[in-house]
């Protein structure tokens, strides 16, 4: 009977199981901060073009110099809460970068010992074929030899 395949390397297999689904969460995080990111800078962005309105004053009426200074200290101030948010998000899509060579790297790496395993498996099952077959061509020559001593007895000796 042929023995029951057994991968050496199954350990190091589900090693590197784990370590891509854990390459997969850490891109699903920083993808998750990279939106956030972004929906902040959209939500800033939106935020500026509200108090560029403000600034608007109706033709022939009286501006408010306090006020028009306060906004646009608030527009300088919110340009450079913008400007850090878009490098912040520049980083963020970095990471998201190196964490999908990471998930790639990660990928191939199990993808080539889940390949080795298949290999391995089919060469097992083929030694086994191969030793079946054996078996069953041994078993056929010794039933061949069986039956042509049966054949080659005399009936008297068969008969006491």
């Amino acid at each position: 009977m042929a023995t029951r395949f057994r991968f050496r390397l199954e350990a190091l297999l589900k090693l590197r199981k784990s370590l891509e689904e854990e390459a997969q969460r850490k891109l699903g995080r920083e993808m998750a901060l990279l939106r956030e990111i972004e929906k902040h800078i959209a939500g800033m962005q939106a935020e500026h073009g509200r108090t560029l309105d403000t600034r608007r004053a109706p033709q022939g009426g009286v501006v408010d110099l306090e006020h028009w200074r306060a906004i646009e200290r608030y527009l300088v101030a919110l340009e450079r809460r913008i400007q850090a948010s878009q490098a912040e998000r520049h980083e963020a899509e970095q990471r998201v970068h190196q964490a999908r060579k990471a998930l790639t790297e990660a990928h191939q790496a199990h993808l080539t010992l889940l390949r080795l395993k298949e290999r391995r498996q089919e060469a097992h099952n083929l030694e086994a074929l191969h030793e079946e077959i054996r078996n069953l061509d041994e078993i056929a020559v010794l039933r061949h030899r069986f039956n042509t001593q049966l054949q080659s007895l005399s009936p008297t000796e068969v008969n006491p």
